[in-house]
């Protein structure tokens, strides 16, 4: 997941002051002080940030993943759970969290355009962008925006949830993370007062937090935070801190932690070609279950659950062709430039989420229909998406008619949700039959596209790039020759998931279903 790592740019600034000046510690906090009722059957979820089911199946049959392989053996394996839309870590992580999808918890993406404020939200996604648009900004935002003000205060996340049941939980390394617990992150005070970033931030989280170099519990994962770490956003801080918490006997009645170091080689090599990586991450899941006298012991002590968070699709090797640079498809619009405050001449803003983008239409006398007009005119770009009124319209690049929708109709599709449906179906490969629609190419591709389009305020166009081809802006994220993800698209959509210690699974398999299933575990 390196691109939200790359939020973290301005920490690592911190560090180096801190490793010259001595200003800052790895903020250690005791575990012994935390009061953690003890439960019969913990829940511990492992997040693998772009595990996916094939390389991993590779991995196993090249004897290169033991501790998946067991896991799969002693449980159940889904390899296709539906994950969030945008396949961005934040909204995906939102929809673990709180059960909804981002009309919901209000968390669009990595990157989106607050229209109240005037201003592109930035949660971290590749260093130029950060520092184009503002380090504060991008800290504030991740560090505090992000959980506090962002995330919608109408859903409760499940740490919430465990609260208000009298029950504890834990988060190691999860970008989504609110709880009830009030927490101060110390930051830089030298870089405060150069109003770079905020001395500190009061903050809300579970019983037992851990956030990498600002805060941990093991005394001993100091090295596992320095600059070249990550400051401890990485998967070796994560498999400690989840050991120090059991050998202590404080294991909480629900633990997520997660592993972000897959992601970023997948990034590079693409889809297929990193199963050293996930060897790698095999090794880290082996000294968590290690930790207990034998494996047998670790599946008997706690309910385990592993997944990825999405998937990702290659992006060709050749930039002039798998780049797709919306500026100049809209060159005959005003584009609001990102280091630049919003002008009144502004007519387009961008906000890129890898293969998925919003384009934000801020000059009322121009008609969405006609930016997608142009849009359609790039083969290389799939879906299209808008609304207007109630209605979801969807239109592909290469084909002709459109697909309207909403909800509340005659039809009703495999996960119980009704729609009004008028135009071509296929646009979203949908197979319809008696009422009755079934997804393939796009899962839950009504609700999530809906969703998606009701997540902020403002006048914006939905756009995924095809297989092979992702979104390219002043400072993004490019990743050519290696993969992305973003879209709606199932090759960044569907993730494998391992499930030892329970017989049941939850309703539907969508991440957006886990969220009641955790707490059925946590409470049965």
């Amino acid at each position: 997941m390196k691109k939200m790592l790359y939020v973290l740019i301005i920490i690592i600034i911190v560090l180096a002051i801190i490793f010259l000046i001595s200003a800052l510690k790895p903020a250690n906090q005791s575990l012994e002080q935390k009061q953690v009722t003890e439960t019969q059957d913990p829940v511990i979820l492992l997040m693998i940030d772009s595990l996916m089911d094939k390389p991993l199946q590779q991995a196993i049959k090249a004897g290169r993943a033991p501790a998946f392989k067991y896991l799969i053996e002693q449980g159940y394996y889904y390899p296709n759970i539906v994950s969030g839309y945008p396949t961005m870590s934040v909204t995906i992580d939102s929809s673990i969290l709180t059960g909804t999808y981002s009309d919901k918890h209000r968390v669009p993406g990595l990157v989106w355009y607050d229209e109240k404020e005037k201003r592109h939200v930035n949660y971290g996604s590749a260093r130029e962008e950060v520092l184009k648009s503002g380090i504060k900004n991008v800290v504030e935002d991740t560090l505090y925006h992000l959980n506090h003000t962002h995330l919608s205060r109408d859903v409760k996340t499940i740490h919430e949830e465990l609260t208000m049941k009298g029950l504890e939980s834990a988060s190691i390394n999860t970008l989504i993370y609110r709880g009830n617990e009030k927490m101060t992150l110390n930051l830089l005070k030298v870089l405060s007062k150069l109003n770079v970033m905020p001395e500190s931030l009061k903050i809300e989280t579970p019983m037992l937090f851990s956030y990498g170099a600002l805060a941990q519990f093991s005394p001993t994962n100091n090295k596992n935070t320095q600059l070249w770490e990550r400051l401890g956003f990485n998967d070796k801080f994560t498999a400690q801190e989840l050991i120090y918490i059991i050998q202590n006997g404080k294991l909480p009645a629900f633990t997520i932690a997660y592993f972000p170091d897959l992601d970023q080689s997948v990034h590079k090599n693409g889809p297929i070609n990193h199963i050293d990586a996930i060897e790698k991450t095999d090794k880290q899941l082996q000294e968590v279950l290690n930790t207990y006298e034998s494996w047998d012991e670790a599946l008997h002590s706690a309910i385990w659950i592993v997944m990825g968070d999405s998937g990702q699709a290659e992006v060709g090797k050749d930039k002039s062709k798998s780049l797709i640079y919306l500026n100049e498809i809209l060159d005959s619009y005003k584009i609001h430039r990102i280091t630049e405050p919003v002008k009144n001449d502004d007519q387009i803003v961008l906000a890129y989420n890898e293969r998925m983008a919003f384009i934000y239409n801020i000059d009322k006398n121009i008609a969405l229909e006609e930016i997608v007009k142009q849009l359609r005119q790039d083969d290389r770009i799939n879906l299209i998406a808008w609304k207007s009124d109630s209605d979801v319209n969807v239109v592909t690049s290469g084909q002709e008619g459109k697909l309207t929708f909403r909800p509340n109709g005659d039809f009703k599709d495999q996960y119980g949700q009704s729609w009004f449906l008028t135009g071509e179906y296929s646009v979203l490969d949908l197979s319809v039959n008696n009422h009755h629609i079934e997804y393939d190419t796009y899962p839950d591709a009504l609700a999530r596209l809906h969703s998606s389009l009701n997540s902020h305020s403002g006048n914006y166009i939905i756009v995924d790039a095809k297989p092979g081809f992702e979104f390219a802006g002043d400072g993004t994220p490019i990743h050519p020759g290696g993969a992305a993800h973003g879209s709606i698209h199932k090759q960044d959509s569907l993730i494998p998931m391992i499930v030892v210690g329970t017989e049941t699974k939850p309703e539907h398999l969508r991440i957006v279903d886990l969220y009641s299933w955790f707490l059925q575990l946590v409470n049965k």
